[in-house]
């Protein structure tokens, strides 16, 4: 069988009287003979013009995003010689809210986010072992209370046998040269002086015991006072409730944690700077902190401790450029008598720069001059 197609029309002979080319004729072909597949000019052009469109349309973003850059890169304010800045997250000192001894929790008073006055307690801890434990040591006082006064009483009759012991001795002395009283009455008397002596002694040891016992059973008492009220947690400074760990009716091993508080008081925040920078700063060294969430309200500060050996910058730093440098760790904290008045504002964890004077005569550029508002 034979495969048949059709002419180029160029090829095709035209009609003698207009240009409208006659039919074309069909050419037999060989069975293994193969077409070449040609577009038509229609669908050449449309995609050559999408791709086009694409190559364009890159171009126009890779020019956007390195203008953006080099914007961002100029537009920063330059800092002036003898300021030195670091990025950095705000802290707040935690402290955690633990218990003195194993026991049950009895009831919670604050819960996550609230504020907490210095001395308030927070928990209270099942006392129900040592209130019973106090009842007895307070038993035990009243008894060695009673002992002591049998004692002094005893001690008192003890040393009015030795007064009638004594005078009786004297009588005899005195009698006994005029032969108005036996020698062997003489020695009688002595021997009961001796006794009253030794009696008084005796008497005056079992107070001095009796004392000492009363002192233990009364130490024992105010210690059960101590855990008593060292099973109520209270809050050591002012500040905010950040995490609660443990619910009502657990049951806590010594030194078991139930909340963990911020100390509003203390805030502050940790920058690495090169030796250049870092080997200019010092204890007290005036700083500002722009938070990014305030960028309009920089936040007055002092260096408050400057690391004495370089290391690498942790991995909250962003950029691979600064971790691989040898940094020094740079604390700045904001001064506790501006913080009294804005706990309700302190917030841990949020980032921003903190910018340290390393000239102090070095002037504070106009967006980072402190207000009393922040």
């Amino acid at each position: 069988m034979l495969h048949l197609a059709l002419m180029n029309t160029k090829d095709v002979p035209r009609d003698p009287v207009g240009s409208t080319p006659t039919s074309p004729e069909l050419v037999e072909l060989p069975r293994d003979a193969k077409l070449p597949v040609v577009l038509p000019p229609a669908q050449i052009w449309p995609q050559r013009r999408l791709w086009s469109r694409r190559a364009t349309l890159l171009l126009i973003l890779l020019l956007t995003g390195v203008g953006a850059g080099y914007w961002w890169l100029h537009s920063r304010p330059l800092l002036p010689p003898g300021i030195a800045s670091g990025n950095g997250r705000l802290e707040a000192n935690q402290i955690d809210i633990d218990t003195k001894f194993a026991g049950r929790i009895a009831k919670l008073f604050v819960d996550e986010g609230d504020m907490v006055q210095a001395g308030q307690v927070l928990a209270l801890m099942d006392t129900q072992d040592l209130q019973a434990s106090l009842k007895k040591a307070q038993a035990v006082v009243s008894q060695a209370e009673q002992a002591l006064n049998e004692a002094k009483a005893n001690l008192v009759s003890q040393q009015t046998q030795v007064a009638l012991a004594k005078q009786q001795l004297d009588r005899t002395s005195t009698l006994v040269p005029k032969g108005y009283a036996t020698v062997e009455l003489l020695d009688h008397r002595r021997q009961e002086m001796n006794a009253a002596l030794a009696a008084q002694d005796a008497a005056a040891a079992k107070v001095g015991e009796t004392e000492h016992a009363l002192d233990a059973a009364r130490h024992d008492t105010e210690l059960y006072r101590i855990n008593i009220r060292d099973n109520a947690l209270t809050a050591p400074v002012g500040g905010r409730i950040q995490y609660r760990v443990a619910n009502v009716g657990e049951v806590l091993a010594a030194g078991g944690k139930v909340f963990t508080m911020l100390d509003t008081a203390d805030v502050y925040m940790d920058i690495y700077l090169p030796t250049a920078e870092a080997g200019r700063i010092r204890l007290g060294s005036d700083a500002r902190i722009l938070l990014d969430a305030y960028p309009a309200h920089p936040i007055p500060a002092k260096v408050v401790f400057i690391a004495s050996q370089a290391q690498f910058t942790p991995k909250t730093v962003e950029t691979k450029e600064e971790r691989d440098k040898l940094m020094f760790r740079i604390r700045v904290r904001i001064d506790p008598e501006r913080l009294r008045t804005r706990a309700e504002m302190v917030r841990s964890g949020l980032p921003g720069t903190a910018y340290v004077r390393t000239d102090p005569n070095a002037t504070w550029p106009r967006q980072l001059e402190a207000s009393a508002s922040s």
